[in-house]
């Protein structure tokens, strides 16, 4: 049976997706209150939709509607990593080297700290699309294909691709303060954007990497803290910056970061991380002009 509410409790319930609609009904496995939009019909009980899995039917085709950018072909994914593998073939070609590609679009791309505070700017994003070895590319495009498909599922193409490039600047600030003297390259500032959000999710009981985002989070970085030629500060840069976005997309915590309307606010807290991550970059390079 479906726990019901008190008289008291349904003067005040609300359903925790929807928190202008009252509600008497909650979730016969987390109790969290469901109105009837969230109610998915579970052999035993009324489930909202995260213990049930996903919204199903209508109710899903009419979440993704109201989503900001929404879409579940993961074409955002398969559009990031067609580039990323484009711009290393492209590095092969030019520097004529499959094994050592660090030609033109390396010099011109790489994060430098000295390079940036000339004015390469662009930098902060192009390394995010350069990679040093094939090891390099394949590791982050299989981690950007095993977690940014579920990603971009669940919050749909804007929200993904926005957290992903602030994910990228994120990284980069962090790569300059702890290494800026020291060329800096690769998309794994973004993937672990991809993860901070994840677990950020994950934390609120929004089940996104089947609930390990944790576990991969703190493997990934032990590896980060044990290989030779590892961004660690770009590593933790991007893995603060896809946390930081879902908390803004969920008004840290008073809304649902997947279904909750994408607002002035959401917009303006996303540029402030970007805008932040600029900045950090600015005062850490400014010195080497």
């Amino acid at each position: 049976m479906t726990p019901m509410a008190t008289p008291e409790q349904t003067q005040t319930m609300v359903c925790y997706r929807h928190p202008n609609h009252e509600t008497a009904v909650t979730c016969s496995n987390c109790g969290r209150p469901i109105c009837t939009e969230c109610m998915v019909f579970a052999p035993v009980g009324i489930k909202c939709p995260e213990c049930a899995g996903t919204p199903t039917g209508a109710k899903k085709a009419a979440v993704r509607a109201r989503s900001f950018g929404a879409g579940t072909d993961f074409i955002v994914t398969k559009a990031l990593i067609v580039v990323n593998v484009f711009v290393f073939l492209a590095q092969v070609v030019q520097s004529g080297s499959l094994t050592d590609p660090f030609g033109e679009l390396f010099v011109r791309g790489a994060l430098y700290g000295p390079a940036v505070a000339n004015g390469d700017w662009y930098r902060l994003v192009s390394c995010a699309f350069l990679h040093g070895s094939i090891l390099h590319i394949f590791f982050n495009m299989l981690m950007l294909w095993w977690f940014g498909r579920p990603l971009e599922q669940l919050l749909g193409r804007g929200r993904f691709l926005a957290i992903y490039f602030i994910s990228i600047l994120a990284g980069s600030a962090g790569a300059l303060v702890l290494t800026p003297d020291r060329p800096t390259i690769g998309a794994s500032g973004a993937v672990f954007g991809i993860l901070g959000a994840g677990l950020v999710l994950e934390r609120s009981n929004i089940n996104v990497f089947g609930g390990s985002a944790l576990i991969i989070i703190i493997l990934n970085l032990a590896l980060s803290f044990t290989l030779n030629s590892v961004s660690i500060g770009g590593h933790v840069g991007g893995l603060i910056g896809g946390a930081l976005c879902i908390l803004v997309l969920s008004s840290f915590g008073r809304g649902h970061a997947v279904y909750g309307r994408f607002n002035v606010a959401a917009a303006a807290g996303l540029v402030a991380i970007a805008a932040a991550s600029v900045l950090i970059a600015y005062f850490k390079v400014r010195g080497y002009a």
